[in-house]
């Protein structure tokens, strides 16, 4: 029988293997194939940082008393470097091709042995104004403390060569993140050009090294990923912020759990620098092309024009939002869902500036996990506390990767007079909650989002999410408990609205599902359809196949981890799953359950992950309003029928697209029209 799991590693890699399926298809705008390389290799970059660095721990806790556990980790980390070798192989190829491609564009990617009298002119003159300033070549022979060589950033491994002498080894660091990678060269008899920073750096080498008068050079690019698992000591004599702050110095000298190279590279050369950053482990070890760090492609100049990119779409309007009346008379009136990013985050910047400036609100409380970098929402809070407003603000310092940033906007706003309250040690904060109480003819009117994505205008133009507006009194009166519960030191509360991680949000479930079973055993009405990002919990998964065995229609959506797999006879044979990638990262978590012809449907911040069901504070909430309701079935309907950008997942790593005769189906266009129709737009 075929297993009835995946593994949640290997199910990954299966979905940003999808990601590169996107930089493949020729359907696709040229510009945004290069930008999926991007997302591909920034994607990689961080699994490598995080859930790769969590299986070479686990290998070395486990590999003295228990050896068998630790081979089995041992086998999922071949497995991982095994198939991203594949990967890496199918993205060169893929780099190629649209290389090619912009070339018949008139648009060429050149190094530095193509270049024109003029063009080297240009790029001597760019080098000596610009890059040379930040190059702080070092010597390898003199290189004793390696800690301070940073991860996620290229490098120039250049060998120094001059007669009768041996060579000499120098490494250098390209600050593409200072300067950007690529540098546009005048264009020439209608072809424009584009240089790579690495290159610009090779051509200039002579000018580096000039003193020392080297005949030639030999230069490799190489990069390595370092743990970026978090270590947290407990020190009682120290807050949390500084907990934090120490435990993110402590990242950057993380041990190495991949080494990238040019394969070109020599091998005595190769030798001694892993030797230098101790990756002398085969398997990290991974050999590349000439570049390296294909993030920063996400930013690939468009030289093409915009038909070769993807068309900006009109944020539509929500028609409850009448110009000139206040948003929270609109509120009170009806609940609201907005769907980002077909619908524009402004409508929570301006509730935000009408609530900071409004002399009826006294409060207001919002969490935040990941902000924007110039942040209309933080300034928002700042001017509504400036204004006398009392304001708090739950900011989640672990959210990886963005520690540092919410550090320093913590201290910000504290400067100001907003209450910030920090991560609560061993679990955090993901829900996405905002609530503002007004006084409204001698009463408290609460008024409430609740959220599936972060309050980040940024990526809410990138990210498909939902939120609903309430004033609704029942889900008012159970988001302020859980704001106490911030407050009180994590004291439990019980809810009877919202499921709330990590007390509820697995059992509800289960019990939700076990009601379908029921329902069907019945002969009542019974399905089943999810949207989420992940899909890893065992018990929940366990259950959903307990339900197909009984005859309950279950559709997913997943668009990255799913360990279920579907269509096993006896098994899972009623669960059909699918995964939709296109210009918007799909993000919303939406769940949808038939309850005998009266469907019940929840949003919310978690997916169901061990992570979001046990060690984070989640908030799902159900939909009372029917009109909404109803509304997201149908957009869960519309996402069912895709057949342009939705892959079949069944276990294999094929991720064979849905496709069919009938009419074409575009989930993120189909949702678009869908909701002008609704808002008359």
């Amino acid at each position: 029988m075929k297993n009835q799991y995946t593994n949640r590693e290997i199910s990954w890699l299966q979905f940003n293997d999808r990601v590169l399926q996107e930089a493949e298809d020729t359907n696709n705008p040229l510009h945004e194939r290069m930008k999926f390389l991007g997302i591909f290799s920034n994607n990689q970059d961080e699994f490598f940082r995080v859930r790769v660095a969590t299986l070479h721990r686990l290998v070395s806790l486990n590999e003295k008393r228990y050896p068998k556990r630790a081979a089995s980790f041992q086998q999922i980390l071949d497995d991982i470097y095994s198939i991203t070798r594949q990967q890496g192989t199918k993205f060169s190829r893929i780099y190629t091709e649209i290389k090619q491609e912009l070339a018949t564009h008139n648009v060429h990617i050149i190094d530095e042995t193509s270049l024109s009298e003029t063009q080297g002119i240009f790029v001597k003159q760019y080098f000596q104004e610009e890059v040379r300033p930040e190059l702080f070549p070092i010597m390898l022979k003199q290189l004793k403390d390696t800690d301070h060589l940073k991860d996620r950033s290229i490098y120039l491994a250049a060998i120094l060569h001059r007669e009768e002498t041996k060579p000499h080894f120098s490494l250098i660091k390209i600050p593409s993140d200072i300067l950007g990678r690529f540098l546009i060269l005048p264009s020439e008899n209608e072809n424009q050009y584009i240089m790579i920073l690495d290159d610009v750096i090779r051509y200039c080498l002579d000018d580096i090294f000039s003193l020392f008068h080297y005949t030639h050079y030999e230069t490799y690019t190489f990069k390595f990923t370092r743990d970026a698992e978090l270590d947290m000591n407990e020190d009682v004599s120290k807050s949390f912020m500084e907990i934090m702050s120490d435990s993110l110095k402590k990242r950057k000298t993380g041990n190495p759990v991949r080494f990238v190279y040019d394969r070109n590279m020599p091998e005595y050369l190769l030798e001694k620098l892993i030797g230098k950053i101790s990756a002398n482990k085969s398997d990290h070890l991974i050999q590349g092309d000439r570049y390296h760090n294909f993030k920063d492609f996400m930013k690939f100049p468009n030289l093409i024009g915009k038909k070769h990119a993807y068309k900006n779409i009109k944020p539509i309007w929500h028609q409850a939002f009448i110009p000139g009346e206040s948003m929270f008379s609109c509120i009170k009136e009806k609940d609201i869902m907005l769907h980002f990013p077909y619908q524009s985050f402004q409508h929570i910047i301006d509730l935000l500036r009408e609530a900071s400036i409004d002399p009826k609100v006294r409060s207001i409380k919002i969490t935040l996990y990941r902000v924007a970098s110039h942040s209309s929402v933080i300034n928002a809070l700042i001017n509504a506390a400036r204004n006398g407003k009392n304001v708090t603000v739950f900011f989640e310092l672990q959210a990886r990767f963005d520690e540092k940033q919410n550090i320093a906007l913590s201290e910000k706003l504290q400067t100001v007079g907003v209450k910030v309250i920090a991560s609560i040690p061993g679990f955090k904060v993901h829900s996405k909650l905002l609530i503002i109480r007004r006084k409204e003819e001698q009463k408290n009117i609460y008024y409430t989002y609740i959220g599936t994505g972060n309050f980040n205008e940024d990526t809410a133009e990138l990210y498909a999410d939902d939120g609903l507006l309430t004033a609704h009194p029942i889900i008012a009166h159970e988001v302020r408990k859980v704001f106490e519960l911030f407050e009180a030191s994590f004291k439990q509360f019980r809810f009877r609205n919202l499921i709330v991680s990590p007390f509820s949000t697995r059992n509800f479930f289960l019990k939700m599902i076990e009601k379908e079973i029921e329902n069907q055993e019945k002969g009542k009405t019974a399905w089943i359809t999810l949207k989420l990002n992940n899909l890893a919990d065992l018990q929940l998964v366990n259950k959903l196949q307990k339900a197909s065995q009984a005859g309950v229609k279950i559709r997913l959506i997943i668009r990255g981890i799913c360990i279920l797999v579907p269509g096993i006879p006896g098994v899972s044979e009623n669960i059909e799953v699918i995964s939709i990638l296109d210009k918007f990262l799909e993000h919303s978590r939406i769940l949808a359950f038939a309850n005998n012809g009266d469907p019940k449907v929840y949003i919310g911040s978690a997916d169901w992950m061990g992570r979001n069901l046990d060690t984070r504070i989640e908030v799902t909430c159900p939909i009372l309003d029917t009109s909404i309701r109803d509304e997201l079935l149908n957009m869960l309907e519309i996402q069912l029928q895709d057949n342009m950008k939705a892959r079949i997942l069944d276990g294999s790593f094929r991720n064979k697209f849905k496709t069919n005769d009938e009419v074409p189906v575009r989930t993120q266009w189909a949702t678009y029209d869908f909701l002008k129709t609704i808002h008359n737009s």
